[in-house]
């Protein structure tokens, strides 16, 4: 829709600065949210869209600039101001009460739900949601949303903005909503915010995933260094016009299954038939493994069955045999009160103790050594690690595995909410690694990922129903194998 058919946009930012000490995370931004449009935001990590996106949702106010909610200034900048606007946000880090309900959750996000009977009412407005957003979603309304899978909670947290209790909601800010969901979900989610557009309902969407952002939106905006460089509709760009915008220039991506001879060597890792059904598990040394399928199949357990059958003992090795790197790094992967530094050597103790004390400048040389290989955008490593953007704390959180000098790193789909240019240095650094002997177990959503494997064990229902290698690691192998049942003893080929 033009902005001549809806004159008052539903929000808009003028001049918006803001810092944080010396850091100045938005320059003078202005942004124009309308009536019946999706806005794709796009930027490497670091580039000011999630303070833009707490700029507009009430959760900073704007130390320069004026912002504006269908034409009038709020009165007081605050959640509540623009919650009472109709602005509803899905964050990238989850926002969910993991000790509650999925039906108490409501409850908390939606103040309307109060008085007799407001239990009966939470559960029919999450399930309608649920129900029309994510048909066969299979989730109880009635557990705890820390006992749900992290695409459920996504999926949960996705459902309580969308649904309309008291308010029908005029604007949604997704931050990475598909991150945490497989191919399946991620369409079914796609395919409602083009519906709710159309029904006349905006929507900021952010996603590294540049293909989801050039599908569904209807304008894309650009933004680098706290500025934005590029607002045009998306029928204008493609993905390598966004790339170049957003000041990267991405190699090409070679192939990286090349021939092993891995039945010349004896696995480093293996796992018998996950409940007596499909396939074995083996990993040799120097393999970059795939797990894939639908999510919630078993990949998860499969990665916490591999780390436990070599790290059981309660004593800790000054080498480990294995290194974890968490996907869902707000809830199981960074100490939110400690500094950069501290997050990246926990998993280095054995070698940087002396005594039973760490040696502080070793540590230091530790940590410089990582920030400069893997890039970690910071001035200060002992500044604390919430001062980084999504993309570089999971920077860090590879940094704490590949420091720890495992010969074996797990890792539970890493990439979550990684902008497409620190993507590529990771994949060069785990090639590097693998080549040096170093063995990689990767559970990705994202089919890009799992497509440059060496080798690809695709789950369902929890078994092993496919492994695949070479040219035969594809989207349409994967895909058709993900449907695949189990059967006794083999897999169904």
């Amino acid at each position: 829709m033009t902005g001549s058919s809806h004159p008052v946009p539903v929000v808009e930012a003028q001049g918006v600065k803001v810092s944080f000490g010396a850091v100045r995370a938005l320059a003078g931004v202005d942004l124009v949210i309308r009536q019946g449009e999706c806005v794709g935001l796009v930027g490497h990590n670091g580039a000011g869209k999630s303070t833009i996106v707490n700029v507009i949702n009430g959760g900073l106010s704007p130390h320069d600039g004026t912002l504006s909610y269908e034409g009038e200034a709020p009165g007081r900048y605050g959640i509540n101001s623009a919650r009472g606007h109709g602005i509803r946000c899905v964050f990238q880090e989850l926002s969910l009460c993991p000790n509650l309900t999925v039906i108490e959750n409501m409850r908390v996000m939606h103040r309307a739900l109060s008085g007799w009977g407001w239990r009966s009412r939470a559960a029919a407005a999450i399930k309608g949601k649920l129900d029309e957003i994510f048909p066969g979603h299979r989730i109880d309304r009635s557990r705890a949303v820390g006992d749900l899978s992290i695409a459920e909670r996504q999926m949960v947290e996705i459902a309580t903005a969308f649904a309309d209790v008291g308010q029908k909601p005029k604007l949604v800010i997704l931050d990475e909503p598909t991150s945490s969901l497989d191919a399946s979900l991620a369409e079914q989610l796609l395919a409602h915010i083009r519906a709710y557009v159309a029904g006349g309902g905006s929507i900021i969407f952010i996603s590294h995933i540049l293909g989801e952002v050039l599908s569904t939106a209807t304008r894309i905006v650009v933004m680098k260094d706290g500025r934005v460089v590029a607002d045009r509709p998306a029928s204008e760009f493609t993905q390598q016009k966004l790339v170049q915008a957003m000041g990267s220039v991405v190699a090409e991506k070679r192939d990286a299954r090349a021939v092993r001879a891995a039945t010349s060597t004896a696995p480093v890792l293996s796992l018998p038939l996950r409940r007596g059904r499909g396939l074995p598990f083996k990993a040799f040394p120097g393999e970059i493994v795939g797990l894939a399928g639908l999510s919630g199949h078993g990949q998860t357990d499969m990665l916490v069955d591999l780390y436990l059958s070599r790290s059981g003992n309660w004593l800790q090795r000054r080498k480990p045999e294995v290194a974890f790197v968490a996907g869902d790094r707000g809830y199981n992967g960074t100490f939110p009160l400690w500094s950069i530094l501290k997050n990246m050597s926990v998993a280095s103790l054995g070698d940087l103790s002396r005594a039973t004390f760490v040696d502080e400048q070793h540590e230091a040389e530790l940590g410089d050594e990582w920030k400069r290989k893997i890039e970690v955008r910071t001035q200060d490593m002992e500044n604390g690690i919430l001062s980084l953007s999504g993309g570089n704390q999971q920077k860090v959180l590879f940094a704490r595995a590949l420091a720890a000098r495992a010969p074996i790193v797990l890792m539970d789909d890493p990439m979550r909410g990684v902008d497409i240019g620190t993507k590529q240095e990771v994949y060069d650094i785990l090639r590097s690694e693998a080549e040096n002997g170093c063995t990689f177990i990767w559970y990705s959503t994202e089919m890009e990922e799992v497509c440059i494997c060496d080798r690809v064990y695709v789950f369902n229902a929890g078994a092993i129903v496919a492994e695949l290698a070479g040219n035969d690691i594809n989207e349409e192998n994967i895909l058709a194998a993900s449907f695949t049942e189990a059967v006794i003893g083999e897999a169904v080929a």
